[in-house]
């Protein structure tokens, strides 16, 4: 997307991170300052600085200062919706087949979570148009796409519009359709009609019920080769000889469930 940058510079968004791992999402401005229990850090000791530079506080609490990586900036940023969390959004990229050039459908935007991570892996020369029935939750898309991707990138790859998918999608030629909705089975007709052949219809679901009237529905229309999946989640703590998973682990947030449009 946009070219890295090297130092930062007023208008970043710029994790910082304590000596307890714990992280903060920070908007630099010319004479901010952020203040938390380590003390107060004026933004202009961050500004003119390399990506991983530690700063001082006032009580000389050591920050380290990073530009936040897509998963860090969907889990800090502002929400106006439920985000779809980092451990689905690379399992939805792969099992929808996103490539470079996509013209991809996205449906029930929220925060924006989804969107992002569509734009990245659709660029170069990607489009991602989506429907939104809310005011509040597109507008708050897209300051919050507009803050990781950038402004001009936005405007240029991605068109969101106040519309109802459940009465159906205006577009054509679609190579992707991706949805975060909770009755997705009622745009399979849609979709089908919108998607080029071979294109794939992509859904993000909470419960196995739902997932069953998507299954069903997929069943009657010219898609074909479904498959559902969940993704769990478990890390692991490496301490030296001490090798073991961790106690807890990301378990079920929702299934995948993708098909390819046949004739």
């Amino acid at each position: 997307m946009t070219a890295r940058k090297r130092m930062f510079e007023v208008g970043d968004r710029v994790l910082l991170v304590d000596t307890k791992n714990r992280r903060y999402l920070v908007i630099l401005e010319e004479a901010g300052e952020f203040h938390s229990h380590v003390g107060v850090l004026s933004h202009s000791d961050i500004l003119g600085r390399n990506e991983g530079a530690v700063v001082r506080t006032s009580k000389n609490g050591a920050l380290r200062a990073l530009r936040p990586t897509l998963s860090e900036y969907v889990l800090k940023m502002p929400r106006g919706a439920q985000v779809i969390y980092p451990k689905d959004l690379g399992p939805i990229l792969i099992m929808a087949d996103i490539f470079p050039g996509a013209k991809i459908f996205e449906s029930g935007i929220g925060s924006g979570a989804l969107t992002m991570a569509l734009l990245r892996a659709a660029a170069p020369g990607g489009e991602v148009i989506a429907y939104e029935v809310r005011t509040d939750f597109a507008e708050q898309a897209q300051k919050n796409i507009e803050g990781f991707i950038g402004k001009d990138e936005t405007e240029k790859s991605l068109r969101i519009e106040i519309r109802d998918t459940y009465e159906g999608i205006a577009e054509t030629e679609l190579d992707r359709v991706v949805l975060d909705l909770p009755e997705p089975w009622t745009v399979v007709p849609h979709a089908q009609e919108a998607l080029v052949p071979g294109g794939i219809f992509l859904a993000y679901l909470p419960t196995v019920g739902q997932v069953m009237q998507l299954r069903a529905a997929l069943d009657e229309s010219r898609f074909g080769m479904a498959e559902t999946l969940e993704v769990l989640q478990r890390g692991w703590n490496v301490d030296g000889l001490s090798v073991r998973p961790n106690h807890r682990m990301v378990a079920h947030t929702g299934f995948l469930t993708g098909a390819r449009l046949l004739e």
